[in-house]
């Protein structure tokens, strides 16, 4: 126990090595700003800008301007940013006061309501307003020569190397580019990483994971030329490459395996689009043909098993499986698909043009319409259902099954643009054709194949996105690559290179990688290996000598050094498990379903649906595994920044906050792997094989961060230790029983639990039950408050005699209690139970037969506080029950409860306890009946009957 959690301490240091210092940006992000321009703003215009707009302001009211909405009106602000709880606009819309009621002759539906809470929630963001930002366009104007103009509209650049001064420092064509900016600006790039920084470097951002020991000296005593170059080609080559660069993906194309919305329930095989863009990364798939395959995968000629599962891509957005309106749920689901497609292959916010001509960019409503109409013959997203009639899923062979896109037909459907976005209002009739910014272009639908079960439409589009001419499919993916190598892309808004984005501060290398790209075959891997060969990917990190130049580019856009990245939430949790020995590198399948705490639960409108139950090995995969539910994040992979699955994430925020903290020094997981990683310093020989204090020291650091510890580390850390130690050895050895699942659960769910999953304790030693459930309706169960799930030690006996323990409540317990004379009768208990309840401030004995509910026997007042240790005293004899409870010694006064008691009809032998909402605290637990002495001892985490 003890050099466990000094083990835990060095957890800490090692994650705090791993991540910056790093601040969460207070401005909206573009991922917020495009949800209110997709969801927030029609709805505002559709339904409210009548009456409170720029030529009504019923009440003093205007909701059309930010500004307006938070000062209010007569009643006060509208929205209070983060509190929808505390909005006014939120109480009018949900009818909450009957003397505002808006809008008052249409209530909104659920999911509108939903919408503007969302939109609170994320802090009610709104595009700048203010002058120096991008420009607003006049509505209904044709996109001009100047539109096209605008630097990401522009044909790839043939551009030239730029000549440097210090020719020296370049080791290929990426260096002359940021060189040469440098040089202008009066700046000198930073020196070298040493080789041991630079190996750890190219380990997380090529597979996420950390180096060994040994093959950080191994790279370091290597100092030949093509040493780096050799270790870049290994890397490339594992299959943990395409993990990790899959993962990048999967934020790109909003992956998830569950719908969303309020049930949150399956989509079956998703898990096969994930495990496609793995294989895809690791078999260096032409990027091209990735996109390709994901767009039109079923219509290509040579289309395959993977091609059709490739089409996934369409099905992974949110799904309502009970929308108020499903004529405009299905153009809904179509948005999603123009917006990702956008999104991620073109960098373009396309969805801020579904209900009136884009607000920055050359994108005028109908061209929206007619980007859609791509689309507009796919299915609408259904239930599963496995036949060739389903909308959603595609056979490939062997009656195996994927999602994958359906279509209605070979016959296109008519598509219109729809007047504010508003399904019940279609306007004129458009054909499929490009936007005309990026040179624009109908479909001849009269040279589409015949025969098909598709319309071809989206084969078009699909050609013309991964096509050489579409300059911006391939200056995003370059940018994205640049952006995981840097820790920030050429362009910082790697989803959005239109106006309202913020400039590239290397248009010309941007320019060059992208025409690399092509020319190399669209290779993501060779793209990757020409930036990581480069100098400046080399640079270190680290300000040596803060001068002029942190002074003049505090932000380090100029990249005249590496940029300091904090690790993301997956390869935190993967690099953890690594070091501890335990990773598993299984790869592929529907993944795993990491341990839950019932808080977390019990949070869901159904909690525990969908949700199951996987052991200890399979939870030691990697994160990129973890069944990703919409509703339900790990909590460990939910604090570190991976919050949004609803859309296209370009970027990820990055926060530093106090729970990220407590999460790598208390969580169950932190402290399952402070266990692994402590045996096997404990176990695995170190430079002192004599197994001093000092040696496990410096094998922990070899082992989290793959160096040697020097003296003043080793002595700092024997300080800890020798605190920790003698800090546990005034400390009560104790284990801890608490509830597992919340009070109420889906029934599914329940059915997938261990007895010893109600209620958790030490394995070794106790039984564990499940208590009494009932059907509280809607497929969930409620526990029954008065039998609950218990636990039973296994050997200790007691009949008459004597019984003591010591135990403590938690802040939040609502009680706890001891069981004797007992047994079970399946998962219901049976016998006598002395109940503390701390919050009536009294102690019960409590009979448990045949009646429905226990009887209490004897009640007595007697003060109790949680978080104190109390010692229990029972004494049998007979019928006659006597109960001693303090803090004290427990025979020196009066029985605080004394009672006369029938035996059970039933009598049983058996001691145990059980808790109420929160852990119980166990110190000790001794049994004394005719003449002999047994005492429950925990030994490690095993609980020993010893007799004496």
């Amino acid at each position: 126990m003890t050099f466990n959690r000094a083990v835990a301490g060095f957890y800490l240091t090692a994650l705090l090595a791993f991540a910056g210092g790093l601040r969460a940006d207070s401005a909206a992000s573009p991922e917020a700003l495009e949800f209110f321009e997709r969801k927030v703003r029609p709805l505002l215009a559709g339904s409210c800008y009548k009456c409170h707009g720029q030529k009504k302001q019923k009440g003093k009211l205007r909701l059309d301007r930010h500004e307006a909405i938070l000062s209010g009106g007569d009643s006060g602000p509208a929205v209070v940013p983060g509190k929808p709880q505390e909005s006014l606009l939120v109480r009018a819309v949900k009818y909450q006061d009957p003397e505002l009621k808006m809008p008052p002759k249409q209530r909104l539906s659920a999911d509108q309501v939903g919408i503007l809470m969302r939109w609170i929630e994320l802090g009610a963001p709104w595009p700048k307003e203010e002058s120096g930002g991008p420009d607003r366009r006049a509505p209904g104007l044709a996109v001009t020569d100047k539109d096209r103009d605008w630097w990401a509209f522009r044909k790839v650049s043939e551009t030239p190397v730029p000549a440097v001064r210090k020719a020296d420092w370049v080791s290929n064509p990426v260096d002359n580019f940021i060189l040469a900016k440098l040089e202008s600006g009066g700046f000198e790039p930073a020196a070298p990483a040493s080789r041991r920084e630079l190996i750890r470097r190219v380990y997380f951002d090529l597979i996420g994971l950390p180096p060994t020991y040994k093959e950080v000296e191994s790279f370091a005593a290597d100092d030949s030329p093509g040493a780096f170059e050799g270790l870049i080609d290994r890397l490339l080559a594992q299959p943990q490459y395409g993990e990790r660069w899959g993962r990048h993906w999967l934020d790109v194309v909003r992956f998830a395996q569950t719908n969303g919305y309020e049930r949150d329930g399956e989509k079956p095989y998703a898990w096969r689009y994930r495990d496609y863009v793995i294989r895809s990364f690791n078999q260096d798939k032409p990027y091209n043909r990735f996109v390709l395959e994901q767009l039109a995968g079923d219509e290509l000629d040579d289309a395959n098993r993977d091609s059709i599962i490739a089409t996934g891509f369409y099905r992974l957005g949110v799904w309502d499986d009970e929308p108020d309106d499903k004529r405009m749920a299905e153009f809904d689901g179509l948005d999603d698909m123009v917006v990702a497609i956008g999104a991620s292959f073109m960098g373009l916010t396309m969805g801020c043009a579904r209900c009136h001509d884009h607000m920055y960019d050359p994108i005028p409503q109908k061209d929206y319409y007619s980007f859609l109409a791509f689309l507009h013959n796919v299915r609408y997203y259904d239930k599963p259902k496995y036949d060739k009639s389903s909308s959603t899923y595609a056979s490939i062979g062997n009656n195996e099954w994927a999602l994958a896109v359906r279509e209605h037909g070979a016959s296109p459907k008519e598509t219109k643009v729809l007047i504010r976005g508003n399904a019940a209002t279609p306007g004129d009739l458009v054909k499929p054709a490009f936007p005309a910014v990026l040179g624009g272009g109908r479909v001849d639908l009269s040279a589409r194949p015949s025969g098909k079960s598709s319309t071809g439409l989206r084969r078009e589009l699909a050609e013309w996105v991964a096509g050489e001419e579409n300059f911006l499919t391939a200056r995003v993916m370059a940018n994205r690559i640049w952006q995981h190598l840097f820790g920030r892309g050429i362009v910082r808004t790697p989803n959005d290179l239109g106006r309202r984005g913020l400039p590239p501060t290397h248009p010309e290398l941007l320019d060059w990688l992208a025409r690399d790209f092509i020319r190399g075959g669209w290779k993501i891997k060779r793209l990757q290996k020409l930036i990581l060969l480069s100098s400046a990917y080399r640079m270190s990190s680290r300000v040596q000598q803060p001068g002029e130049a942190l002074r003049k580019d505090p932000s380090n856009e100029l990249f005249w050094r590496q940029n300091m990245k904090r690790l993301e939430a997956e390869a935190i949790r993967d690099s953890i498990l690594a070091v501890g020995g335990g990773l598993n590198s299984e790869m592929g399948g529907r993944g795993f379903f990491p341990k839950l705490g019932r808080e977390v639960i019990a949070a869901g409108s159904r909690p525990g649906w969908g949700w199951g139950v996987s052991n200890r090995k399979d939870q030691s995969r990697r994160s990129i595994y973890i069944y990703t539910k919409r509703g339900t994040l790990m909590p460990l992979i939910e604090g570190f920044d991976y919050t949004n699955t609803a859309q296209s994430l370009g970027m990820r925020t990055v926060t530093t906050i106090a729970p990220q903290a407590l999460m790598l020094l208390n969580s169950s997981f932190l402290d399952w792997q402070a266990g692994v990683l402590a045996g096997r310093v404990l176990t695995e020989k170190g430079p002192d094989p004599a197994g001093h204090p000092t040696d496990f020291v410096r094998r922990a650091y070899r082992l989290i961060l793959s160096r040697d510890a020097d003296e003043d580390e080793v002595e700092k850390s024997l300080a800890f230790i020798r605190r920790q130690a003698e800090a546990f050895a005034s400390r009560r050895v104790r284990s801890t029983f608490r509830p597992g699942v919340p009070d109420a659960i889906e029934r599914g769910f329940k059915g997938t639990q261990k007895p010893s999953n109600f209620f958790e304790g030490p394995r070794d030693g106790w039984e564990y039950f499940r208590g009494r459930w009932y059907d509280a309706g809607d497929n969930i169960d409620w526990v029954d408050p008065q039998r609950r799930p218990f636990a039973l030690h296994k050997t200790l006996r007691l009949a008459d005699g004597e019984l003591s323990a010591e135990l403590s409540m938690r802040s939040n317990s609502e009680g706890a209690s001891i069981y004797f004379r007992g047994g079970n009768k399946g998962d219901l208990y049976s016998g006598l139970e002395l109940l503390l309840d701390p919050r009536e401030d009294r102690i019960e004995l409590r009979r448990h037969g045949k009646e429905k509910e226990p009887v209490v026997v004897k009640s007595s007042p007697l003060e109790l506080n949680t978080g104190t240790w109390y010692r229990v005293r029972v004494v049998l004899a007979g019928p006659e029950v006597s109960a001693w409870v303090g803090q004290g010694s427990p025979g020196e006064r009066n029985p605080s409860l004394r009672a006369t008691v029938e035996k059970p009809a039933e009598p049983g032998d058996r001691v145990g306890l059980s808790s109420r909402e929160a852990p119980v605290g166990l110190s000790s637990l001794v049994v004394r009946m005719a003449g002999k002495t047994t005492t429950a001892e925990i030994s490690g985490k095993k609980w020993i009957a010893a007799a004496g």
